[in-house]
């Protein structure tokens, strides 16, 4: 059996309600600075949420061919042009080699969701015969996949992968497993979602699953916080570059960070609420340090889920303790979703690059917005002021509608020099 590869991240690209890149997004970010506001895309005066974590300023036809960029759905484009920032930093051009040994997996929770929308209108306005012949090119969830593959000219494997708000993560993962198995040599991977649009909005309010705090958008996403009352809806992208030691090594490049260890495991309990004892957000917590070969105590970072919905922050807790133990009262912790808003299936990818960006500049972002703590949540999640602190190995937790648990571990990458 050939000895498993250990994987690399060398590039990283974001798109954010922070930022249109990686540095903007982290500036803002450290600096606890929300990117939620009232609603631009559409009048949500009659809706019962008024506000989300909008791309703003962003406009594809600035990146990508005007002509590529009219078909594609918003998901996709964002998705393209994050890959292009990963692969520009990484110095990265597939056709340098052998484009078959560059991958992409993109993860996304509802995908062309806005395209549905709109042509389902077209429909019910103008009868089928005016129904774009690009509806289905722009809704299928892989086509943000697909158009990574065409922008970047990535040639091997090529899906998209869907698991709710854990899918973005779960891309992640799976491309470590496919490079360190040796399947590929470097993954394009990471998740990418454009939900703001009414029928997302009125979907998610009907479930009462959105905050509600029309008053101050800037406050309504406040993580583990006594007075939270739902996430708030977010759109934006994150693509990272991985590749095997190998190949990184032959090109050149200097790695940003090791992706050590991935677990994942379902709740089997509820197709939207979390398990309330958080043993099966726990294992996966477990797996992934197994995976990684680290122990609790070596944890320095955790980048929580931190939805600011009553059961997840209050469920996250109990995993996190079960999970770590006494560790668990000592790492610092923080919900990068108070600033950025939920990305859906894109929010796994993002947490993952700030944790990449945390172990790089020696600083764990803060969970703004945390004003009356919850006493059922009780440990350090770095309210309101980032702080300064090596970081070594830091873990990412996301978890998803239909019980999905996943967790990935980072590390500085001499970690293991």
């Amino acid at each position: 059996m050939n000895e498993l590869r250990r994987v690399f991240i060398t590039g990283l690209g974001v798109i954010s309600s922070l930022g249109l890149d990686v540095a903007t997004t982290w500036e803002n970010l450290v600096a606890g600075r929300s990117g939620i506001d009232t609603i631009t895309a559409f009048d949500a005066e009659a809706f019962d949420t008024h506000f989300a974590g909008e791309v703003k300023g962003f406009d594809a036809q600035n990146y990508l061919d005007r002509k590529e960029a009219r078909r594609m759905d918003r998901f996709a484009q964002l998705a393209a042009v994050a890959a292009k920032e990963a692969c520009q930093q990484a110095h990265l051009d597939p056709k340098d080699g052998d484009p078959y040994r560059v991958g992409v997996i993109i993860g996304s929770g509802i995908g062309g969701i806005i395209t549905l929308s709109q042509q389902f209108e077209v429909l019910s306005a103008r009868g089928p015969k005016r129904v774009s012949p690009f509806l289905i090119p722009m809704m299928l969830a892989d086509m943000a996949s697909a158009q990574v593959s065409m922008v970047t000219g990535a040639m091997g494997a090529n899906y998209c992968l869907v698991s709710s708000c854990s899918s973005g993560a779960d891309a992640l993962g799976q491309a470590w497993e496919m490079i360190r198995r040796g399947q590929e040599d470097v993954m394009l991977a990471g998740g990418s979602e454009a939900p703001i649009f009414p029928i997302a909005v009125a979907g998610f309010n009907s479930m009462r699953a959105l905050s509600r705090f029309n008053e101050n958008p800037q406050k309504a996403s406040r993580p583990f916080d006594a007075a939270r009352d739902g996430f708030v809806m977010a759109e934006g992208a994150a693509v990272l570059v991985l590749e095997s030691q190998q190949s990184a090594d032959a090109r050149g490049v200097t790695p940003l960070a090791e992706l050590l260890g991935y677990g994942a495991t379902s709740d089997a309990h509820h197709l939207t609420e979390p398990g309330p004892s958080g043993q099966s957000a726990a294992k996966a917590i477990g797996l992934a340090l197994k995976a990684a070969d680290v122990k609790p105590s070596d944890l320095d970072y955790l980048n929580a889920h931190g939805t600011s919905t009553p059961l997840n922050d209050r469920s996250e807790t109990k995993a996190v303790k079960l999970a770590l133990g006494e560790h668990a009262y000592r790492v610092p912790m923080s919900s990068t979703k108070s600033m950025t808003g939920h990305l859906l299936g894109a929010g796994g990818a993002l947490e993952a690059t700030f944790c990449i960006m945390a172990i790089k500049n020696g600083i764990v972002p803060p969970t703004i917005n945390l004003e009356t703590p919850d006493p059922d949540c009780d440990l350090d999640y770095t309210p309101n002021k980032a702080k300064h602190k090596q970081i070594d190995v830091a873990m990412s937790n996301s978890f998803g509608f239909g019980g999905h648990n996943s967790v990935l571990v980072f590390a500085n990458p001499d970690h293991r020099a």
